[in-house]
């Protein structure tokens, strides 16, 4: 952007705001604080956190000076364009709501948009208002990775979407229904993204508040395709298990495309070697992109917003409500 920087601020200076960024296996950025600093249109002009240890480690990791314990404080002294949210879902609302008050442009929210439906709620009709432009962190929409998964079941390249099947292990003794809040809110968002549709829930087998083996969700993604009902959809969301599992495997008619962390495998249907008369799927050599972008491609989506008002994020405040809409039906079920 041309003229003065993008004055970009953060509330919440834990894992996602900022801590994240030392670990040294991560792609960079991986924190909101080093896709500002990452970032050639932004300046970053403040912090808060109500832990003091947290603004020290903050002032030291980023040269950022201006640190408060508070949101107004920090909101009056540092007058940022863009306010990045990582906190606890429970006081997004709050944050947002301070936001507008302060004048703040766009507002980046951390995932889940809130902690519950009717908070969520509020905070998009916030966005559809145009007080302040929403920006929801599904980080997953603006990796290299995903996006290519998305060009090609959308693009037809292997014929029409036939089914999904969604992974989601998060460690051992998780409750499902708080893995499907927090984590799972990326796997529902992104197989939205990768269909283009609409998930709507159809079924569950199993028990959300449970932490032992799976719970399986059934639903339908509504992709808008001419004579589609609802392409079904089936999501396990695991415990028990002593690794990390995020996949999205989407079944077309002549191909396969899985995606997920670490995962990337694009398949088409071929003459098969094994038996005759028959087809087999094959992988096509295509690869992950080694750089994905994730998170310096919602930062750059942010500051478009601000030089082009109006404009509808990639990832908005609507997407976080429909995942929370989804949630909530699914875990009434």
């Amino acid at each position: 952007m041309d003229g003065e920087p993008v004055r970009c601020a953060i509330v919440g200076l834990g894992r996602i705001g900022s801590l994240l960024e030392r670990d040294t296996r991560r792609e960079k950025p991986c924190t909101h604080a080093g896709a500002v600093v990452g970032n050639p249109d932004c300046l970053l002009v403040g912090g808060c956190d109500t832990d003091p240890e947290r603004r020290e480690e903050f002032t030291r990791d980023w040269g950022c000076e201006l640190v408060c314990a508070g949101i107004d404080e920090l909101l009056d002294a540092s007058r940022p364009d863009i306010l990045c949210i990582a906190t606890h879902p429970d006081s997004h609302r709050f944050m947002v709501e301070r936001a507008v008050a302060h004048g703040v442009r766009v507002a980046v929210c951390e995932k889940p948009l809130a902690n519950t439906l009717r908070n969520a709620r509020a905070i998009a009709r916030l966005h559809q208002s145009g007080r302040i432009t929403v920006v929801t962190n599904h980080e997953r929409r603006y990796s290299a990775d995903y996006r290519r998964a998305r060009e090609i079941v959308c693009g037809g390249r292997y014929g029409a979407l036939v089914a999904v099947r969604a992974a989601l292990y998060f460690g051992r003794t998780a409750p499902h229904d708080r893995v499907l809040l927090h984590d799972g809110t990326h796997l529902v968002d992104i197989i939205n993204f990768l269909t283009n549709g609409s998930l709507k829930p159809a079924g569950r087998f199993g028990s959300l508040r449970s932490n032992r083996s799976s719970v399986w969700l059934a639903a339908t993604v509504t992709t808008g395709a001419a004579g589609t009902a609802g392409v079904p959809v089936m999501i396990e969301v695991g415990a028990e298990r002593d690794h990390l599992v995020f996949e999205v495997e989407l079944s077309l008619e002549r191909g396969r495309v899985t995606v997920g962390n670490g995962v990337f495998r694009v398949e088409e249907s071929r003459e098969s070697p094994f038996y005759e008369g028959y087809r087999s799927l094959v992988d096509t050599g295509e690869r992950r992109p080694e750089i994905t972008g994730y998170f310096s491609g919602m930062m750059a989506d942010a500051v478009a917003c601000i030089g082009e008002p109006g404009r509808a994020p990639v990832s908005s405040a609507r997407d976080g409500l429909a995942v929370m809409r989804f949630i909530h039906s699914a875990a009434r079920r």
